[in-house]
């Protein structure tokens, strides 16, 4: 079995981390602003009312989210109603 060079396997764990990190940063940025029900298809998967739904995606059966992730999504949400989910 061949020995394992240390040096070597730091620069490796230092560059997976700088790639982690950087996926991190990124995804931590998004989430200011782009809602957490919003799926990677622009899908609500929220099961409560949202001023940012729109019609019923054929394919999905998920409502269309229509925010443009420019806005503080939270003002939109109505915490009053609770909407079933599409069946």
């Amino acid at each position: 079995m061949e020995k394992i060079d240390h040096g070597e396997f730091g620069k490796r764990v230092d560059r997976i981390s700088a790639i982690f990190g950087q996926l991190a940063a990124h995804a931590e940025q998004q989430t200011l602003s782009r809602c957490p029900y919003k799926d990677r298809w622009n899908l609500c998967t929220a099961q409560f009312g949202c001023r940012n739904q729109g019609p019923v995606d054929a394919n999905r059966g998920l409502q269309v989210c229509s925010g443009d992730d420019q806005l503080n999504y939270r003002s939109a949400w109505d915490s009053e109603a609770h909407c079933e989910p599409p069946s």
